[in-house]
């Protein structure tokens, strides 16, 4: 049958990213405390198209996702963004893998046991001199106390749920876990699914008597992963959905040693 795809394009003009984008795809990803947890991804894979070629070969790409299945890992990256090389005789590489990930959490106080998901995101890719390039992203709710609205009032003091996004990219393997905790130990109280009235109690306490603007919570982060001798690079973000106001507070900080500066971001 006449190969479509690898027949001549006239306009000889190269695209830099061609491929599938938001598959659904089981996947397995290690797990601290219990070594492999089950979930499901949404992932984009892309490579270059030289400007000879009509077409790339989509179907292959999707092929390739039950070649490596099940298990996704960082450690495991390289190998992956070779075969998409390979595969599709390609010069670079770009996969994203976005997946949701499960911690049981303890109440505080009762000790009483739920679920809470985290939104992970895995990006990769190997450029044309084979260079490889990995930043692993979480995202974590968290609880804020606002020190200027507890300082100026008699009664209380406004809080509110946030959300911070961390980036890193690494030296070698780290646990989504250690992010995780490294985050909520950073916010005025951590968000739990579970809560008793004597874990409410506590959780209200302790974001009161621990108040952070955002610009607390990503200098507490950027703090502790600038003492981290495998984090050579960082980007962490911040958002509080305030309560009394009508838009969110926002900080932000990127520090470290980034492989694209002066190229295409990969984020």
């Amino acid at each position: 049958m006449i190969d479509i795809q690898s027949q001549r394009d006239d306009r000889n003009i190269p695209i830099d990213k061609v491929g599938i984008k938001n598959l659904r795809y089981p996947i397995t990803v290690r797990d601290r405390r219990n070594g492999r947890q089950h979930t499901v991804a949404s992932i984009n894979m892309y490579v270059d198209l030289p400007g000879k070629y009509k077409g790339t070969h989509m179907s292959r790409f999707v092929e390739l996702l039950h070649i490596i299945r099940p298990e996704i890992s960082l450690d495991k990256f390289a190998h992956i963004l070779e075969q998409m090389k390979a595969h599709l005789d390609a010069a670079s590489a770009h996969i994203e893998i976005s997946f949701p990930y499960f911690i049981e959490k303890k109440a505080p106080v009762s000790d009483s046991p739920g679920l809470l998901d985290y939104s992970c995101k895995l990006i990769g890719v190997s450029d044309s001199s084979d260079g490889i390039d990995i930043v692993s992203e979480v995202t974590v709710p968290i609880s804020s106390v606002c020190p200027c609205s507890k300082e100026i009032s008699d009664v209380g003091a406004h809080n509110q749920r946030g959300e911070v996004r961390l980036r890193t990219r690494f030296k070698r393997f780290i646990w989504i876990e250690d992010m995780i905790e490294l985050v909520e130990g950073c916010a005025s109280c951590e968000v739990y699914s579970v809560l008793k009235r004597v874990d409410e109690k506590c959780v209200t306490e302790r974001g009161y008597n621990n108040p952070k603007f955002v610009e607390d919570v990503v200098r507490d982060i950027a703090a502790k992963l600038l003492e981290d001798q495998n984090i050579t690079w960082f980007s962490v973000s911040a958002e509080n959905f305030e309560s009394i106001h009508n838009h969110s507070a926002y900080a932000s900080i990127t520090r470290g040693e980034n492989p694209n500066a002066g190229a295409e971001s990969i984020i």
